[in-house]
C-alpha cells in the first residue's frame, strides 16, 4: 500500500520526536550483563562480535560465553550477570547441521553446569541452515517479537543473513537490523563472522560495518606454538582492554582454560607478508568484481591500474610490478581473467571476441 502525504508526515513526526534528546532527560548507564576479569564487552541495548579464521575454535568460544551467561556465573574467563526477566537466551545458528547443532547445544549445557536430558527454558536453539537469508531474518524478528524475556541473542553465523557478503547496501541493512533489534527489545546480540583466510581482515563490507558499530569485537586465534591451543583478545572494545586468554579442548569435548601457554608469536600477530598465491579465490573475484565493474577494460596498463585499488580494499596493497604478476597469474594460473581483441574480461566472454597476441 502507498502511504499517502500526510500520513508520511505523521511518520516522520513520530520519528523525530522519540528521536529528539532533551537536556532535561534522564537515562540510566546500559546494564552490563558479560565481562573478562573487570572489562565490561557486553551491555544490554548493544551488540558484540566475535572472528577467527577457519578452525580457530569459534563456536567453542561462544559456547563458553553462553554457558556462562545461562549460569548467570563463570565459564573460562567469561562472567556473566543477566537481570531478572532478561534470563532467556536465543541462539541461532545458520551453517551447521542439526546434528551438529544439538552437540553445541549439548556442551552449552554441560559448560553450564545443567542437565542434558532436560530441555532447558532459559535457551532457545534454533537451526536456520537451510533457509535463505531473508527467511532466517524474518524468523529471528518474529522470535523477539513473540518470546518475551530475551536478554542475549546469538548469531552464529551473521555472514548467512546476508546474500552478498561484499554487498556494501546489505551489509549496513543488515548492521541495521543489529541495532534495531538491540535498542527495541533491550538486548545483547552477539555474531559470530569469519576472517579472511589470506589476511586478518574481518570479511566483507560486513565485517567492516561490525567494526564500526559493535560493542566489541573479539578474535579467536590458534597460537603459533600450539595449535591445540586457542587465543582469546580483543580486536576492538569500547571499555579497557583485557588480557588475552587462552583455551584448549579436553577428552570430554569441553573447553578448559590452557595454563603456562605462549602467545608471543600467535598466527594472529605474526605480520608474514602475504602473496598473491596465498590468496583465496574468493579474494581475487572481489577484487576482480570491483577493478572491473561487470565491463571489459582496454589495455594492458588500464587494467592494471583497475586492479591496484581494488586488491588494496580486500587488504593486498602493492605496486604495478606485483600487480602485472597477479594479472599473470589470474590469466595463466586461475583463468580468472582472460584477454581477448585488446580488451581484458572478468566473467562472461563475448562469443564474438577476437583473440589478440600484442599489447597495446
Amino acid at each position: 500500500m502507498i502511504m499517502t502525504e500526510e500520513l508520511q508526515n505523521v511518520r516522520l513526526s513520530q520519528i523525530l520526536k522519540d528521536a529528539l534528546i532533551k537536556a532535561t532527560d534522564t537515562y540510566s548507564t546500559p546494564p552490563q550483563i558479560i565481562w573478562i576479569d573487570n572489562s565490561t564487552i557486553a551491555t544490554l541495548g548493544n551488540f558484540s562480535a566475535s572472528t577467527g579464521k577457519a578452525k580457530a575454535k569459534k563456536t567453542f568460544n561462544v559456547s563458553a560465553l553462553v554457558a556462562a551467561s545461562l549460569a548467570n556465573g563463570q565459564v573460562l574467563n567469561y562472567h556473566a550477570s543477566l537481570p531478572e526477566g532478561k534470563r532467556r537466551i536465543l541462539y541461532v545458528d545458520t551453517e551447521q547441521s542439526r546434528y551438529h547443532c544439538h552437540n553445541v547445544l549439548e556442551r552449552i549445557l554441560k559448560l553450564a553446569g545443567l542437565p542434558t536430558a532436560t530441555d532447558n527454558e532459559n535457551l532457545d536453539f534454533i537451526c536456520l541452515r537451510e533457509y535463505t537469508p531473508a527467511v532466517r531474518i524474518e524468523v529471528i524478528d518474529y522470535a523477539l517479537s513473540h518470546n518475551e524475556g530475551y536478554g542475549l541473542v546469538i548469531i552464529d553465523g551473521i555472514r548467512d543473513l546476508l546474500l552478498d557478503i561484499n554487498n556494501a547496501a546489505e551489509s549496513v541493512e543488515v548492521i541495521n537490523k543489529m541495532m534495531e533489534w538491540s535498542s527495541r527489545y533491550n538486548i545483547h546480540i552477539h555474531c559470530v563472522l569469519h576472517l579472511n583466510k589470506g589476511d586478518n581482515n574481518v570479511r566483507g563490507h560486513i565485517g567492516t560495518e561490525m567494526n564500526n558499530k559493535a560493542e566489541t569485537v573479539l578474535v579467536i586465534s590458534r597460537n603459533y606454538n600450539n595449535p591445540d591451543v586457542s587465543e582469546v583478545k580483543a580486536l576492538h572494545i569500547r571499555e579497557k582492554e583485557f588480557k588475552p586468554f587462552a583455551f584448549s579442548v579436553n577428552e570430554e569435548g569441553l573447553p578448559e582454560l590452557a595454563a603456562d601457554y605462549d602467545n608471543t608469536e600467535n598466527d594472529y600477530n605474526k605480520m608474514v607478508p602475504l602473496k598473491y598465491t596465498d590468496l583465496t579465490i574468493e579474494q581475487h573475484e572481489t577484487a576482480l568484481a570491483s577493478a572491473f565493474a561487470g565491463k571489459p577494460i582496454k589495455g594492458f596498463e588500464k587494467t592494471i591500474q583497475a586492479m591496484i585499488p581494488a586488491y588494496e580494499a580486500i587488504g593486498f596493497k602493492r605496486g604495478r610490478s606485483v600487480m602485472v604478476k597477479v594479472l599473470q597469474f589470474l590469466i595463466n594460473e586461475l583463468k580468472l581473467v582472460k584477454r581477448y581483441d585488446k580488451m581484458f574480461y572478468f566473467g562472461t566472454i563475448p562469443a564474438n571476441a577476437q583473440l589478440f597476441e600484442e599489447d597495446e
